[in-house]
């Protein structure tokens, strides 16, 4: 292992639990400002403090702005390191950083609080490296795990040498360091449904069930996911909401389901499949958020091949069925790598964790694609 590496490793990794206890600390469920407000305000006190601040607005209208942390340099590369701030779990069932054997548990540890710890790190570890690049910017934004809108950065950084992404790390079957090169492409689909409420006892005929009506329509969803297919196709009915009182027939409501598959074009049949009228009730079927696939596997292998020598081990190219905000920058970054993250699990559950000694393992990973990423450029 090249010595920078294990030097700058050393010191990603005597912080980065006192750094993932500060982030996790905070509650910062999708949409919930000041969460993310606080969560800001942490990511910057950890930056270098050559790193310059810029807040950008964040693709989802009510989200609090997405932080934009950047290091200048005399070289010529750009690098552009990815994360996000929000998580799933609400404040009511939040749970700070304990210690379990060899897990570090919390909210949002995994997903991915500590993947903006090790991307954070590195940055630091960039900062005195300012003669092998002209950019480096961290963009951790607020909104990944429930944004309404489309992203919003994609273009603001098209044309920049790499993208490095800190979404959870993984190994192969045979022990070896993996990296996420392949990601399907994501989709939530909303199914509105419009029919006449009614008294349940005294005139259920006269209404059309709504409720009945969305559930028809989540089996037709369900019966569309083919995930032995040759575009891997998962279709999956998650949220359905219809009903304010137990005896009136419920007049309207809406159905949320999720949807991935190696090609995006895939989703269009299943939008399709959902009929406009069941028993009276009108059904609305439309995307509210579609994210592209991601395969940088033939322009990263290069690089992963040099990064494993710089590294001392090797590195994997691997794929993932999980959305991240690395496949919108893909296309305009063909240097695109996902999966930096430290490895761990549970996500978006309220036993999500990190494992302790994997906080050193991958930032020497992402130390080393760094660095081959500058050498290259």
């Amino acid at each position: 292992m090249g010595t920078w590496i294990s030097s700058q490793a050393d010191q990603i990794a005597a912080r980065a639990e006192r750094d993932l206890e500060a982030l996790v600390a905070i509650s910062s469920p999708s949409g919930d400002a000041e969460g993310a407000e606080e969560c800001v305000a942490v990511a910057g006190a950890l930056a270098p403090a050559s790193a310059t601040v810029e807040r950008r607005p964040c693709s989802t209208p009510g989200h609090a702005d997405d932080l934009v942390l950047g290091l200048s340099g005399s070289g010529s590369g750009r690098l552009l390191l990815l994360g996000h701030l929000d998580t799933v779990i609400g404040h009511g069932q939040h749970r700070p950083l304990e210690h379990d054997g060899d897990r570090l548990v919390g909210s949002g540890t995994i997903d991915m609080k500590g993947g903006d710890v090790l991307a954070l790190g590195l940055l630091r570890a960039l900062a005195d490296r300012t003669d092998d690049f002209a950019e480096i910017a961290l963009l951790l934004v607020t909104d990944e795990e429930w944004r309404s809108a489309p992203f919003a950065h994609a273009d603001a950084f098209a044309g920049w040498d790499a993208c490095l992404c800190f979404e959870a790390g993984q190994r192969t079957p045979d022990g070896d360091e993996a990296v996420i090169v392949r990601r399907k492409a994501a989709a939530t689909l909303r199914v509105r449904a419009s029919g006449r409420a009614a008294h349940s006892g005294a005139a259920p005929e006269r209404g059309r069930n709504a409720l009945l009506a969305l559930t028809a329509a989540a089996q037709t969803v369900a019966a569309a996911s083919t995930p032995d297919g040759p575009d891997r196709l998962t279709a999956v009915p998650t949220i359905m909401r219809s009903g304010e009182a137990f005896n009136v027939v419920p007049g309207d409501g809406e159905l949320f389901c999720d949807l991935r598959s190696l090609d995006a074009g895939a989703f269009d049949a299943v939008q399709a499949a959902v009929p406009a009228e069941i028993g009276g009730v009108t059904l609305d079927a439309e995307f509210i958020r579609r994210w592209p696939a991601m395969d940088s596997r033939a322009a990263t292998a290069q690089l992963l091949m040099t990064a494993g020598e710089q590294l001392g081990r090797p590195i994997v190219a691997a794929g993932r069925g999980g959305a991240s905000d690395a496949s919108h920058f893909a296309p305009a970054i063909p240097l695109t790598i996902d999966g930096l993250g430290p490895r761990g699990g549970g996500a978006h559950a309220r036993d999500e964790y990190v494992l302790t000694d994997s906080l050193r393992s991958r930032a020497e990973v992402a130390l080393a694609i760094a660095d081959s990423v500058l050498i290259d450029t």
